[in-house]
């Protein structure tokens, strides 16, 4: 199991420089997205695991994927040398399972896609998936894609809220998240920590580094108000 209180991880890394930048400016995860549904991919799979064997402790590699086979993420993750994987297809309990068996020391974190009137689904998915992943994410559905995640759109923070709220595991928020708002989104929300793909990015399509060190100052500053509230309660 990993830590994932006050987690802040920036999605969708091109190039060994946009990491190092991403890790200068704070970030404590850096998400590698491979083998999607929808999004083209950034990088081969081969220039990934070039950019995370450069990456040093405490800074961790995730890789986020649509597979939903264990013997194919496991493979992935191990070829990649990454210790924790984000799953954002509809992989099955007994998929889970398995991915438990195959690879024990990988840290697994669960998407929780939030779609109109989902709450009961998703409260339902929570009670299931709990015993076998490590952490949970919520995120947003793009409805004309069907992308699930990576999306820029923003969903109804008090279905993330009641989801962290009754979840077992560490909660992420992502979707949507911005310096323009993730500060407001984890004083409502209260998860254990943040993502940003799109958020982050300038008109290019790259890491805007602006953009990224506003966003991990307000993450950082909204998780401390966090624990200030909790010590006068």
């Amino acid at each position: 199991m990993r830590n994932f209180e006050k987690m802040i991880q920036i999605a969708g890394v091109r190039d060994l420089a946009e990491a190092r930048m991403l890790v200068a400016a704070g970030a404590t995860h850096l998400g590698f997205p491979l083998r999607l549904a929808v999004h083209r991919e950034d990088l081969s799979d081969s220039e990934a695991a070039a950019i995370i064997g450069h990456l040093t402790p405490p800074v961790e590699a995730v890789l986020i994927t649509y597979l939903q086979e264990a013997d194919s993420v496991a493979g992935l993750c191990r070829q990649l040398g990454v210790r924790i994987v984000q799953l954002h297809g509809e992989i099955s309990l007994a998929e889970l399972s398995l991915l438990r068996q195959f690879a024990p020391e990988l840290a697994v974190i669960k998407s929780l896609i939030v779609k109109e009137n989902s709450l009961e689904e998703l409260v339902a998915e929570v009670s299931r998936c709990s015993p076998l992943v490590d952490a949970f994410i919520t995120d947003s559905w793009d409805p004309s894609t069907g992308a699930c995640g990576a999306t820029g759109r923003v969903h109804d923070w008090s279905v993330s809220r009641r989801l962290a709220d009754l979840s077992p595991k560490p909660l992420i928020l992502a979707g949507g998240l911005g310096p323009e708002n993730v500060r407001r989104a984890v004083l409502q929300v209260r998860p254990a920590g943040v993502d940003s793909h799109t958020g982050v990015e300038g008109p290019d399509g790259r890491k805007d580094e602006k953009r990224v060190r506003a966003f991990v100052a307000e993450a950082k500053a909204a998780f401390g108000e966090l624990e200030s509230i909790t010590d006068q309660g």
